[in-house]
């Protein structure tokens, strides 16, 4: 995979300065292995000139300072890294007084932002042992083993210690231009197995989200999932209900719209976690026989685009998710009598309310999911004026996509998404063809029934249905 590393962890010497526990796992470490520039394919061509200027003005303040984690891990296997973490020995305020264009964030971790433009550089403090010693407003657990604070700084055989996967816990140093690899990464980077550092059971309990980390990973990286590091997360599962629905909701994005949403959908499932962030889509897929097959061609779509770096948003996908359980909840109020649009407005409302209790949804992003679903509504009106409206919406496109997959997952018949394919690429003339066979089908499902002409009340009666409306005046 990379030069030279066969032979170099073959290689005995000094060079080979840590040793793995005997069940091959990376609780502890005596110290690094240190693996020299010419025996690796990490260049500082792989990284950004910010994340290089943030390394050389710590160095250049008396501080250590490294590149740790995904950058190093995506290097080592011939990808091109996209987001640069640091990791030195100052502390936040220091990291502040160096970089003007940064500032700290969180209070769980205190972390400092270096931005350049549009780039962030995410610089951390090495991490410590948490103690008894330690004040609340430094470290902290609840009563379940989660981490809600930590704060405590150590060195970095500490810091690396602290991290999750063996395979993060690689920093490569500018001093020599060497990577230190406190935990066996290197050797399960080479072998495609994704092992978490220290006892699962105490790790995932400390932070639950861990587990969608696992999952991320492996479906991002094509790794297996050591057996110690996987089987907790069938029981552990439910402690992500103790996640904030902010917070999650960060992690959905990173899970969905990384480019492999599918493949990170299936081991989601497969290990229990799914249910966990969307239960309603869950139970949908035991209930409606094409909610998992809208699913999964929306995932599939939505790594389509990413591949095409075409844009993709989250109302399109939380939409798939929850569109099965607005139908059920829209079915039914239609069974008891309400009519079809106050009926999909409440079921969303319900939809949504229930979904907001797991993963919160920004209404940047609800609202254009609602959009979406109404003119669910609307796309088989097609007489009239009707058509060139719902063509000129502004979520049109996102509705008509939203529409072929519903078709291809079963859930409709096919023939109104090929009319709306048609009509968007006809000209004027076409499109007046297209709207006089809509006009000519008996069998259209757009048909307009008259209306029973209204008897006039005598003047000073009002019913309780107008008195209502004029009161919301």
């Amino acid at each position: 995979m990379f030069k030279g590393f066969i032979r170099f962890l073959q290689t005995p010497g000094e060079r080979l300065k840590s040793l793995l526990d005997s069940q091959g796992g990376a609780s502890h470490a005596a110290g690094p292995l240190i693996i020299p520039r010419d025996e690796h394919r990490v260049s500082r061509r792989c990284f950004s000139d910010a994340a290089l200027k943030v390394l050389y003005r710590l160095k250049d303040g008396g501080f250590e300072a490294y590149l740790v984690g995904g950058c190093i891990r995506d290097a080592l296997l011939g990808k091109t890294p996209k987001d640069f973490d640091v990791a030195t020995d100052a502390t936040p305020d220091q990291v502040r007084e160096l970089f003007r264009n940064s500032r700290i964030i969180g209070r769980r971790f205190r972390i400092v932002h270096v931005r350049f433009g549009r780039e962030v550089i995410e610089v951390t403090t090495f991490r410590g042992r948490p103690s008894d010693e330690h004040g609340k407003h430094i470290a902290e657990r609840s009563e379940n083993g989660m981490l809600l604070r930590d704060n405590v700084w150590g060195n970095i055989e500490e810091d690396a210690l602290r991290r999750d996967f063996t395979a993060n816990a690689l920093y490569y140093s500018i001093a020599d231009f060497s990577i230190h690899d406190w935990a066996g990464g290197a050797r399960d980077i080479e072998n495609s197995t994704l092992r978490l550092i220290g006892d699962p059971q105490t790790r995932y309990r400390e932070d639950p989200v861990r587990m969608l980390r696992a999952v991320r990973f492996a479906a991002k990286l094509g790794f297996t999932i050591e057996p110690a590091t996987r089987q907790p997360i069938y029981d552990l599962a439910p402690l992500l209900l103790q996640i904030p629905p902010a917070r999650l909701f960060d992690e959905v994005l990173k899970l969905f719209l990384s480019g492999h949403a599918l493949a990170t959908f299936r081991l989601l499932r497969e290990y229990g976690l799914f249910a966990m962030l969307f239960p309603e889509a869950e139970e949908s897929i035991n209930e409606l026989p094409w909610a998992l097959a809208l699913f999964e061609r929306a995932l599939d779509n939505t790594d389509q685009r990413i591949r095409e770096e075409r844009p993709v948003t989250p109302a399109f996908l939380i939409g798939a998710f929850l569109w099965p359980g607005v139908t059920r909840r829209r079915a039914g109020m239609e069974a008891e009598g309400l009519p079809a649009i106050p009926a999909l407005h409440s079921a969303a409302q319900q939809a949504i309310t229930r979904q907001l209790q797991h993963v919160s949804i920004p209404k940047r992003f609800s609202m254009p999911m609602r959009e979406i679903w109404e003119l669910q509504q609307r796309l088989p009106s097609r007489r009239g004026k009707r058509a060139l409206q719902s063509l000129e919406h502004p979520r049109f496109r996102a509705a008509y996509d939203f529409l072929l997959l519903r078709e291809e997952a079963g859930e409709l018949a096919p023939g109104l998404g090929h009319w709306w394919t048609a009509f968007q690429e006809a000209d004027e003339h076409q499109q007046r063809r297209l709207l006089d066979k809509v006009d000519a089908d008996p069998t259209a499902t757009a048909r307009s029934k008259k209306r029973r002409p209204r008897k006039r009340k005598p003047r000073g009666t009002q019913t309780p249905s107008s008195a209502q409306n004029e009161s919301r005046d």
